[in-house]
């Protein structure tokens, strides 16, 4: 893999994904709309896959988690009780020779403007980031909600309901994945910090004696998730484990990964002991206390949380995948001068296979072959150009298998598949293709 520099491949990332149609400025055509960003066909398919990978660990291989779908604004005494409201704030300050305006703690110099160097900056003040609505027909502090801020505290709202519901027994946990909102002051590093984003995240409600083993065990599955399957190397992701903690919190871990503009944190574990389902309580007046009708007592749940931001996900996995290889460009004697190349895990790229006739005359046979092969995988069927310059198309969005019909493949009953990776081509039987192509991705 070719050594690029860490701005430089953050400009390339940017540049392939509006190229190629992962990701995109909002409303690029009215100049965009600063923190927002859009998710185009490539980027959808790569999204939805994460998610799906995501939900299938979870929840779907679980007996013990439940799925949630909650709305984006809540009561607004929600945001009252999660402290929200009060706590939710960052420090900033504006320059006011530049007329920037800067989050005092991601300042290397709090005194000096890191866009001009000028010192003439304004007193810094708290900002609360949360991002204010009006439900009704009127727009007075009676009819004021926010959008939310995170997807977890839906998640402790609708606890007692989904228990019920799904006649669940503690311990056990609580899945969402959804959109949240955080009015930042300076959205920055491309879809890393954003005013709109999407979260996974899941709480689990235990006995508080358990919770240590319940906080060590998440954190050896999620640990395990990165590297099992988005194939996180041990130098690309390292564990923080927080020292300073919130009030309420037991312990904390970060996962953190090498973005392409350096180390951020990817996923929190969090051992958040009993306050949210204590604030709620309070605050609803509604009693949110397990029963434990075999032990006879109540128990007000301790939850230990794992949370992971859906855009930070993709962005780490395009920052890891892209490549340019100037060898293997002369090695298959293409024109061009470097191959740009997405090495995405097979299970999250937004193209598992391609499907290339090698002439439009077979157009007919290998159609029905990519039809067939599409009920199963993520398919593009590409009959422009040629075959080398289809190959490069693949490449760079990511697609780990190409096949290539050709004109034996109907005597033969076989196709070419060649490997995003090495490059290397195999022939395989149709008859057999569909298992070669699964045991590939799920390697």
């Amino acid at each position: 893999m070719s050594e690029i520099k860490e701005n430089a491949l953050m400009e390339k990332i940017v540049s392939l994904c509006k190229r190629r149609g992962f990701v995109f400025p909002s409303s690029e055509i009215y100049g965009g709309f600063n923190g927002f960003w859009d998710y185009g066909p490539y980027g959808c398919r790569m999204k939805r896959a994460i998610e799906n990978l995501w939900w299938h660990e979870m929840v779907e291989t679980r007996d013990n988690i439940e799925g949630l779908d909650s709305t984006i604004i809540c009561h607004p005494t929600v945001w009252k009780a999660s402290g929200h409201l009060d706590q939710f704030s960052d420090l900033m300050t504006d320059c006011k020779d530049c007329k920037s305006r800067h989050r005092v703690d991601q300042m290397e110099d709090p005194t000096t403007c890191p866009n001009c160097g000028s010192k003439n900056l304004t007193e810094p003040r708290e900002f609360n980031l949360m991002m204010k609505t009006y439900v009704g027909p009127v727009f007075d502090n009676e009819h004021t909600a926010y959008l939310r801020a995170e997807t977890c505290q839906p998640i402790f709202v609708d606890f007692q309901q989904v228990r019920n519901s799904a006649r669940q027994k503690l311990p056990f946990g609580i899945a969402q994945i959804g959109k949240a909102f955080r009015n930042e002051i300076n959205p920055r590093n491309f879809t890393f910090r954003s005013r709109e984003f999407t979260q996974m995240e899941m709480e689990f409600f235990c006995d508080g004696e358990q919770g240590m083993e319940w906080f060590e065990y998440w954190k050896e599955q999620r640990i395990n998730y990165y590297k099992n399957k988005l194939k996180f190397t041990d130098d690309f992701f390292r564990i923080y484990e927080h020292e300073k903690l919130a009030h309420y919190a037991k312990a904390a871990i970060d996962i953190e990964v090498k973005f392409p503009f350096g180390w951020g944190e990817l996923e929190g574990v969090h051992h958040r002991g009993t306050w949210d389902i204590s604030q709620h309580s309070q605050f609803s007046g509604t009693d949110l206390q397990y029963i434990d009708h075999d032990n006879k007592r109540k128990v007000m749940p301790t939850v230990i949380e794992t949370s992971v931001g859906l855009d930070r996900t993709m962005l780490a996995l395009l920052g890891k995948a892209y490549d340019e290889d100037t060898a293997a460009t002369q090695k298959e004697g293409m024109e061009e001068d470097v191959r740009i190349v997405l090495h995405l895990p097979p299970l999250v790229a937004p193209i598992q296979l391609a499907v290339l006739p090698l002439s439009k005359k077979l157009n007919e046979n290998a159609e029905k072959l990519y039809k067939d092969m599409n009920r199963y995988f993520r398919c593009e069927y590409d009959v422009t150009g040629s075959i080398g310059k289809r190959y490069r198309r693949q490449d760079e969005i990511g697609t780990p298998l190409c096949l290539t019909f050709d004109f034996e493949s109907a005597a033969d009953n076989a196709v070419t598949v060649r490997d995003r990776d090495t490059m290397q081509q195999e022939r395989v039987s149709i008859d057999n293709l569909r298992n070669y192509v699964e045991d590939f991705i799920n390697r």
